[in-house]
């Protein structure tokens, strides 16, 4: 069994402001016992094109990227950060997860793979991710002492393809740390969240940003734990907090041997050629 916990959050375009916020809830959830913490998509700065390149550190260097991995060593919890402007060493920008263990070391990243270009009938109307971001370009399945995570970013969850290759490449527990719309997140977030872990029969844990956060923009919080028979067994839907679930790999591994689904598929995942 691992405690994990999820943080739900209302970011917004000023990183000490959301740190502070970050740090409070990391404090209460590892006093609860929590020793894996997701937070969401945008926890340091969720704001305009002009606020993520202001903000934007290159991987491994930066005032942001040296205050979480000194949270996650001083709590001596593993952590998550849903993402981050991320600078390239080509001037582009990505947005990317970043996973510290409980020493603080950065043991892992990921380059969102799938930009939000969509209309959304709210406020907002148009949401262009590309003309801020460059996407990823790999599937990152990490080792950690909870079992193989795999990552993923919110709009990454409409596609099912890579969730199969995580699950491929051996995930037991995959993380969402999403931005969801209002609209979009009513819609459909718990029932996309509830088929990855029945098709990947994973651990499905999803750290969500909630409520306004400008005159235009507002998200669906719900943040949740999902198990890999598909149900919800721990969730916050409104307002900011942490959620606490205990995940069980045993319940994972038990699943996975009453339905072999990885041994019945008849069809592999096929990779383009880049």
């Amino acid at each position: 069994m691992t405690v994990v916990g999820l943080v739900q959050m209302n970011s917004g375009n000023e990183p000490e402001r959301n740190l502070k916020q970050l740090e409070r809830k990391l404090k209460g959830l590892q006093l609860q016992g929590a020793k894996l913490v997701v937070t969401p998509e945008n926890c340091l700065v969720f704001g305009t094109k002009d606020d993520y390149s202001r903000h934007a550190e290159p991987l491994g260097d930066g005032p942001l990227q040296l205050a979480v991995a000194k949270m996650a060593r001083q709590l001596g919890i593993w952590l998550l950060i849903g993402s981050m402007p991320i600078r390239q060493p080509s001037g582009a920008l990505t947005t990317t997860a970043l996973l510290f263990d409980d020493n603080g070391e950065r043991v892992a990243h990921y380059d969102k793979l799938h930009m939000f270009d969509v209309a959304v009938a709210d406020m907002h109307r148009t949401y262009r991710e590309s003309d801020t971001f460059e996407p990823g370009q790999s599937v990152k399945v990490v080792p950690t002492p909870f079992g193989n995570i795999g990552l993923s970013i919110c709009y990454d969850i409409r596609f099912p393809l890579l969730y199969s290759e995580l699950r491929e490449q051996g995930a037991d527990i995959i993380v969402v740390p999403a931005a969801f719309t209002k609209v979009t997140g009513k819609a459909h977030w718990e029932l996309l969240l509830r088929a990855r872990a029945v098709e990947t029969q994973c651990w499905v844990l999803a750290a969500a940003q909630w409520g306004e956060h400008n005159e235009s923009r507002e998200t669906w919080g719900h943040s949740m734990v999902v198990d890999p028979w598909g149900q919800v067994v721990a969730t916050q839907s409104q307002g900011t907090g942490g959620v606490l679930a205990e995940i069980d790999l045993g319940f994972s591994q038990a699943i996975r041997t009453n339905m072999p689904l990885a041994e019945h598929a008849r069809f592999a995942v096929r990779r383009r050629d880049r």
